[in-house]
């Protein structure tokens, strides 16, 4: 008896309940998000795929086998629309479903809600999967009083999603969302760290906090563990049509010598394409919770790509030490394992790149 009392909840918390009934949304009418006028972000031609891919899949399968599978996770993805609906009712299939311990389940497989105004991008609630989910869930939002909203849905970060779809009153107005500020998206490429492993909901990555800061659209291409800026995935870089790039690789380097031989390749084939784009260049936030004998060689090796660019004339490379992230006060309660940002981690990430974004784009008007 004791054993089964340890093993069952005698009291739950009611903020922690999931519902998974809705009685009050049986008038509900669902539309994929695959159709007009949901707007889908950083997704290669969704309104193809049987999957929601971040990268083509001839693309994926040229840089890598993991590349290939990690570039069918849904980070950084996602939905806007408005509606006057008093609730937006989730439903989603997610044929792999992202588990492990270092992340939470609504991190990894779960959807966030945002309203967007004029003014800013505000969190709603989390459209919460239940603790035993497979293969996709039903949840709601509800909000106080009906009137039109503009919403953006954040896909998971690390689970396989097939189809959204979003259930809202029958005679509810549906529309397109709220457009961002400029027609070119920032670009971020990098490992687990901007893949978004660790953060505690997708909304709380850095990417999307970034494009949030920044209102624009900022397109994540981290691959947890195996961003290695292989020539496939930087000629593909290299190919889009975005206003800034952000290179945030150094961990996935299996050693100094790899990323000596790698960094500034990657650097030169994206700027070969693009003579005027900003790049800018970032060393590891984490330094100090995860100090091994390369750091500061590693740091020195992308140092060095900025400085050769730098002494060949770029006017338009930037360079951030990802160590002044994380520096003063709160340098030891950052990340998750000492490696791996936390939320807040990732906020203070972001409040760092968002000023050298700002700044890149003001001087590349001028120079313009």
């Amino acid at each position: 008896m004791e054993e089964i009392k340890r093993n069952e909840y005698v009291e739950v918390d009611k903020n922690m309940l999931i519902e998974t009934t809705f009685p009050d949304a049986a008038d509900a009418k669902f539309y994929s998000v695959r159709e007009k006028p949901f707007e889908l972000y950083n997704f290669y031609e969704p309104e193809k795929q049987n999957l929601f891919r971040r990268l083509p899949p001839e693309i994926a399968d040229a840089t890598s086998e993991k590349v290939a599978k990690l570039a069918k996770e849904t980070a950084g993805g996602r939905v806007r629309f408005c509606t006057d609906s008093q609730y937006v009712l989730l439903r989603t299939v997610e044929p792999t479903v992202g588990r492990n311990s270092h992340m939470t389940l609504a991190m990894s497989a779960g959807f966030d809600l945002y309203e967007d105004t004029d003014a800013d991008s505000r969190y709603v609630k989390m459209f919460m999967p239940p603790y035993k989910m497979e293969g996709g869930y039903e949840q709601i939002i509800r909000f106080p009083e009906r009137r039109l909203r503009y919403l953006t849905i954040n896909f998971p970060i690390h689970s396989v999603v097939s189809e959204v779809y979003i259930g809202l009153q029958e005679d509810a107005v549906l529309g397109a969302g709220k457009k961002y500020r400029g027609d070119k998206p920032v670009v971020v490429y990098g490992s687990s760290i901007v893949h978004g492993t660790a953060a505690t909901r997708p909304g709380l990555i850095y990417t999307n906090i970034l494009s949030r800061f920044l209102d624009m659209n900022v397109i994540n291409l981290g691959f947890s563990g195996n961003a290695k800026a292989e020539p496939a995935i930087m000629e593909y870089i290299a190919g889009l049509d975005m206003s800034v790039f952000v290179y945030d690789y150094d961990h996935n380097a299996p050693n100094a010598d790899f990323l000596r031989q790698t960094h500034k390749r990657g650097f030169d084939i994206v700027r070969r394409a693009q003579p005027d784009l900003p790049i800018i260049l970032i060393t590891r936030p984490n330094a100090v919770t995860n100090y091994t004998t390369q750091v500061r060689e590693r740091k020195d090796i992308i140092i060095d790509t900025f400085r050769a660019a730098r002494e060949a004339g770029d006017k338009n490379v930037y360079y951030i030490d990802g160590e002044t992230f994380f520096l003063g006060k709160f340098e030891n309660e950052c990340t998750m394992d000492g490696i791996h940002p936390n939320d807040l981690g990732f906020t203070l990430m972001a409040d760092g790149i968002e000023s050298v974004i700002r700044r890149a784009l003001r001087n590349k008007e001028k120079n313009d």
